[in-house]
């Protein structure tokens, strides 16, 4: 077998294939692949390889990489030098490579940000989920889960499919400073949740891209939103807060007033608002986006956005300017009806040109809601229609994201509507519910070592801190934080959606509302989380699924549920796939302490152990609604205090300038790079 011995790394190289790691959106797994899908494919069309061949993805500089036999390679992407054994070669064309020689990619000197380096026949790679794309966060895909690093050996499968050619100028992407993207309004947007004057700065405004950018999101300095309303409710205080629903890639999302362009390594799921999404044709632009470089946003109609399945002058990529006389007239609302009992009303959102976002009912927590969404999914999913790519269900809404040149929206919402009207009473609904006993370490060392990093390098001012149980208290009216820890632990928390924070992370609230302790997410973010920190956001409990950026409420930690072994077995998971839980599972929480959890941890790791107790059994609404009805009086006292509670914070943080003083810090940290 051929192999490439690779001389130097370069900051950022990973192995990436296309379309990437599609069908897992629902369980947190990010399609990953080639930031920039354009030039990648351009890439592999001129060596000859079939367009999902793996190849590799560099970020501002290239690797060097020695060839044992001859080989057709090709560079495209950022403008670079390339030298194949001290001679000068150019990009997007075939070059023939000897045994013996090195191909030397630099760096991206000016325009752009990411090089594209596609070798005849294919990099092999670990096929994971489907796909050989790296996901580094999830240390998967590609060469062990990571980025490769000097003195790597990489082997190169089978042989061109058909004749290299030269990529013709007007079939190269172009690179400029001053970006415009094609988007599509929606799915949020005014006057709901932004005012008319915050849509207009958004389409007016040259946003700035922040250093502080990477492949999960593209972070933007422009204006802070006037918003259309004071707060998210139960989802949060807030007003970017919603209930969590899923995310499309390319979305514009704000977390909190930090506008944030959601690349293919970010998350699927979330709890903050997206006005505008970039169609899927001009997502290869994202890929290029360098600091300091400036984004307008263009509206279209998502009739007429390109193809992205197309790679050559139909995908338009050659023009800088974004062809456009407007965007859709509707606001990103395709349709609104209701259920077929008239009780529940149905709104569709567009998000992009290849997703619709269908939203139950009114901006509340309501499991009937979900109910409703549980259904909808299981009909849609039962008929696997031809183009349909990922169902990704949300607390009151699910995402259905389709091929665009298989399916037009109107024609997905005229066929969505079908579906919805043959739906059952959600009321009706028993589905099976295990009951996942895991264990907790209350107030664990490694949350608290995240509060301390966070009031060290980005806030130390915020009203969560130094210590989130006690905020935890106060926002809900609680005497002490012994009843915060009582709730927790008395609480069954069903799990509403997965992947909140990626790899299988529940989004979870307890099905006694007396339980659902309610708080705001950190604005800014934290820089970093610990693997399986348990928090709380909104009225929902997370656990995340791996280290990373977060904004949940520390309430302790847990062990794995996402298994890193797969497909190894370990301790309660299901051999077939490695996300331990399952939507409608309730979980509850059993004491440990911090060391005994470590030792837990560290038998899932090693495939042993028995922290994680599991019990089949099943959940009916009927019965649910039966309980509320039985404890409504109780029920509506204690939350009642609650939100006097809330109200009452919400005040101070009027009073002492909060709302205003997080939206400076946040502007000034982007500015000065502290808030990642």
């Amino acid at each position: 077998m051929a192999t490439i011995t690779v001389h130097r790394a370069g900051p950022q190289t990973t192995i990436q294939d296309w379309p990437g790691r599609i069908g897992y959106w629902k369980v947190g797994v990010p399609p990953s692949g080639p930031m920039d899908d354009l030039s990648f494919r351009l890439a592999n069309e001129a060596v000859g390889n079939p367009a999902d061949a793996a190849g590799l993805e560099a970020t501002m500089m290239g690797p060097a990489l020695r060839f044992t036999e001859p080989r057709v390679v090709a560079v495209t992407g950022a403008p670079v030098d390339v030298a194949l054994s001290g001679r000068r070669v150019p990009q997007w064309v075939p070059i023939h490579v000897e045994a013996g020689d090195t191909l030397d990619v630099g760096a991206a000197a000016d325009l752009g940000m990411r090089i594209y380096i596609a070798i005849g026949g294919g990099v092999d790679a670990e096929d994971y989920l489907g796909s050989r794309s790296t996901f580094t966060m999830g240390r998967f895909g590609g060469l062990d889960g990571r980025k490769l690093a000097d003195g790597d050996q990489l082997a190169i499968v089978g042989d061109v499919a058909r004749s290299p050619r030269r990529i013709l100028t007007d079939e190269q992407p172009a690179f400029t400073h001053t970006w415009q993207l094609g988007v599509t309004i929606g799915p949020h947007n005014a006057p709901e949740f932004f005012t008319t004057e915050d849509i207009d700065d958004l389409l007016g405004t040259a946003y700035e891209v922040h250093f502080n950018s990477d492949r999960t999101g593209i972070r933007l300095i422009g204006p802070k939103p006037r918003w259309a309303r004071d707060d998210g409710g139960e989802a949060g205080l807030h007003p970017s807060n919603i209930h969590d629903n899923a995310y499309s890639v390319g979305a514009l999302d704000f977390t909190g007033d930090t506008p944030i362009l959601l690349g293919p390594d970010g998350p699927s799921l979330g709890g903050f608002v997206c006005p505008v999404t970039v169609v899927a044709a001009e997502r290869w632009k994202l890929g290029q986006l360098k600091p300091g470089d400036t984004v307008r946003f263009i509206p279209i109609r998502s009739d007429r956005a390109a193809s992205p399945s197309e790679i050559g002058l139909g995908r338009r990529a050659c023009l800088v300017d974004v062809l456009s006389d407007g965007g859709d007239p509707d606001d990103g609302v395709l349709g609104a009806t209701t259920t077929a009992d008239g009780a529940t009303a149905v709104t569709y959102r567009r998000s992009g040109d290849d997703n619709i976002l269908v939203e139950y009912g009114d901006m509340r927590l309501d499991l009937a809601l979900r109910a409703r969404v549980h259904a909808l999914s299981e009909r849609i999913a039962a008929e696997q229609p031809k183009g349909l790519i990922d169902l990704t269900p949300g607390i009151r809404s699910l995402q259905v994201k389709a091929d665009p040149d298989v399916w037009s929206q109107q024609r997905m919402l005229q066929w969505l509507n079908e579906c919805e009207s043959q739906l059952p009473p959600a009321e009706d609904l028993v589905v099976p519910s295990r009951t996942v006993e895991l264990p907790l370490s209350w107030d664990d060392p490694a949350t608290r070592e995240a509060i301390e990093r966070y009031m060290l390098g980005v806030r130390s001012d915020a009203p969560w801190c130094p210590w989130n149980i006690e905020f935890i208290r106060r926002m809900n009216g609680l005497d002490s934080v012994d009843d915060v820890h009582r709730i927790v632990f008395d609480a069954n928390y069903m799990v509403l959606g997965l992947g909140d924070v990626y790899l299988g992370a529940p989004v979870a609230v307890p099905l006694d509302p007396r339980h659902r302790l309610v708080t705001t997410k950190y604005n800014p973010a934290r820089t970093w989380t610990p693997e399986n920190a348990v928090g709380i956001g909104g009225a929902y409990m997370c656990i995340y699924g791996m280290e990373g950026p977060g904004g949940y409420q520390f309430v302790g930690r847990t062990t794995q549920v996402w298994n890193h072994r797969h497909p190894l077995p370990a301790p309660g998971f299901d051999p077939e796939h490695p996300w331990l839980l399952r939507f409608f599972d309730q979980i509850r929480w059993y004491p440990v302490s911090a060391d005994e959890l470590l030792d837990m941890r560290a038998d899932v790791a090693a495939g042993r152990g028995d922290s994680v107790r599991i019990s089949d059994g099943s959940f009916s609404l009927a019965a649910h609604q039966e309980f509320l009805d039985q404890n409504a009086e109780d029920i509506a006292a204690t939350r009642g205090a609650m939100e006097f509670a809330r109200a009452e914070e919400r005040e101070r943080w009027s009073q002492q300038g909060e709302f205003a003083r997080v939206a400076g810090n946040a502007a000034a940290e982007l500015k000065e790079g502290k808030v990642a």
